[in-house]
């Protein structure tokens, strides 16, 4: 058998608890490449702080996608020409932007505390399942508890394995 014939075989094992654990996961990456990708955009098409400066003086809005491009755009489309109010219109403008481009990482950040909990919500199952069993048929068989506490760390495992990862890249990206 090979690698991920024994990669199923490990998850199957690990019960129903599996699959929204997958499920969030997969969800959780997908928020993470996608704002590995969008911030990567926004840092390719920006400007350079000189270029910024010169436009600002010429009151022109450049083309670009970048953060300063939009920052710029948002501050000469409502710029007052006195410089205290400009300050503030560009503090606030700041704000939003930041504000438009963290919005996707509290998910993350939530998707990766949960599952580490989804994990023992795993373990605990299969715990209760394997005293229940062993209630039933009594604990002569020491190497029956020892399997089923084997397959119910495997939920515990499996959570915390996207958690780590999850949080990491969740406080990178912020």
């Amino acid at each position: 058998m090979g690698p991920m014939w024994r990669i199923l075989e490990t998850l199957l094992q690990g019960g129903w608890v599996m699959i929204p654990l997958a499920v969030s996961s997969l969800a959780m990456w997908m928020l993470i490449l996608e704002r590995f990708f969008h911030f990567r955009d926004l840092d390719r098409s920006d400007l350079s702080l000189d270029e910024t400066r010169a436009a600002l003086d010429a009151g022109r809005t450049p083309a670009g996608r970048g953060l300063r491009v939009r920052l710029l755009h948002r501050l000469l489309a409502s710029r007052t020409f006195r410089p205290r109010a400009d300050v503030s219109l560009l503090r606030s403008t700041a704000n939003e932007l930041r504000h438009e481009y963290e919005n996707r990482l509290p998910v993350i950040e939530v998707l990766a505390a949960v599952a580490p909990l989804m994990g023992l919500l795993g373990t605990v199952l299969v715990m209760i399942e394997t005293f229940g069993v062993n209630s039933i048929f009594g604990t002569g068989n020491p190497r029956a508890l020892a399997g089923g506490i084997s397959v119910a760390l495997i939920t515990t495992q499996a959570g915390l394995l996207v958690a780590i990862p999850g949080l990491f890249l969740a406080g990178r990206l912020r």
